[in-house]
């Protein structure tokens, strides 16, 4: 049993895979070639977005959108405690103050309570400026945005949504990464839009932020002419190879893909309803596209020895993630690892993600549920 199955998704998808790869390889043009515009061209259509830029990584997007905003020294930039560190190292690396907020427990998304203290206390303290709040998607799920977005506009701080593992899902008839003032995503192989290798991209309906961005990608550039550079940028360009692979994967995640994964998800939640595991929610109106799917733990089993037993049984199992933000070494002895994240640490020490993907079959996923459930009885 895969935990991601990428190989199936290669074996049902080889032909239109095969055949993109191949016409880039017959074009020649390996990097810029008109794949990537034509998948921006058919992201932002999907997302319902003015501009889509693709990048190199789901981190460079972050970074991007920072850089196109001005975000550095002094600034304050809110972060959800409980997400990959990618998410607090680019306001880091931009020399902004990561403020670590706790997440909400079912949702394991930030909370807005959590966030409209958090902002409070940094103007009290009047040492940061705020300036930036980063939703994080976490496995598939849309922040809550509807709550969101009015704290962001009650202290004119900008949003910023990271949607690397959101991509697919959606909040009523709004999709995933058109919730930011931008939005980034990753396509790294295992999200639920992957390529295969590192990829990125941002969206915005801001024309000016579009370009600056544009440039910032390759080396600050002057419109088309790279070498006419008119700002300090960076070296950050998606593939085309890798745009031909997402071209023939988007097909498929828009017309099944999205469907089958919440049909995996809906299986495990209805097997697992009686269990002692505490299940994700999904809020009324919300879709998640299932990076993962976790499930917390009581307090009282033991996560590692579950995990052998799941092993010894051929299924793997995941920890996201181990440990908060504030607690990782780099922010050690900084202001950054001042949070009180009561959520995130209790996280940290129960969640447990099981095998999801649009191929799982429905043996799998009773296979799973039954030894999790043995597990316990035993």
């Amino acid at each position: 049993m895969e935990f991601r199955d990428l190989k199936k998704q290669y074996s049902v998808l080889k032909s239109e895979i095969d055949a993109g790869i191949a016409e880039v390889l017959t074009g020649a043009r390996f990097i810029s070639g008109p794949q990537v515009g034509e998948l921006e061209k058919k992201l932002a259509e999907y997302v319902g977005v003015k501009h889509c830029i693709t990048c190199a990584n789901g981190t460079d997007a972050i970074t991007l959108a920072l850089m196109a905003w001005e975000i550095g020294a002094g600034d304050a930039v809110f972060v959800p405690d409980f997400t990959f560190f990618s998410t607090g190292e680019c306001p880091a690396f931009a020399g902004a103050a990561p403020v670590f907020v706790d997440v909400e427990e079912e949702t394991f998304n930030m909370d807005p309570v959590k966030l409209k203290q958090a902002i409070q206390t940094v103007i009290e303290e009047g040492k940061y400026t705020p300036k930036v709040v980063i939703a994080v998607d976490l496995f598939g799920l849309p922040a809550d945005y509807t709550r969101l977005r009015p704290i962001c506009e009650e202290y004119g701080l900008l949003l910023l949504e990271d949607g690397a593992q959101g991509f697919g899902g959606a909040i009523g008839d709004r999709m995933a990464c058109s919730f930011g003032d931008i939005s980034t995503t990753s396509f790294f192989p295992a999200k639920p839009l992957g390529c295969y290798g590192d990829g990125g991209a941002v969206f915005t309906d801001n024309d000016r932020w579009a370009a600056l961005i544009r440039s910032y990608c390759v080396h600050g550039k002057s419109g088309n002419d790279k070498y006419n550079n008119i700002r300090i940028g960076m070296n950050s360009r998606l593939d085309t190879i890798q745009a031909a692979v997402l071209l023939a994967k988007l097909n498929a995640f828009k017309e099944y893909e999205v469907e089958k994964v919440n049909e995996a998800a809906e299986l495990y939640t209805e097997l697992l309803t009686n269990s002692p595991f505490a299940l994700p929610k999904i809020p009324d109106g919300f879709l998640s596209s299932w990076a993962q799917y976790t499930i917390r733990l009581p307090e009282t089993i033991n996560r590692s020895i579950l995990q052998s037993t799941l092993k010894a049984a051929g299924i793997p199992s995941m920890v996201y993630y181990a440990k908060p933000m504030h607690l990782q070494g780099a922010f050690e002895g900084t202001d950054s690892s001042n949070a009180d994240c009561e959520v995130t640490e209790r996280l940290c020490r129960t969640v447990l993600s099981l095998p999801i993907h649009p191929y799982i079959t429905a043996e799998d996923v009773k296979k799973v549920c039954g030894c999790l459930m043995e597990y316990v009885n035993e």
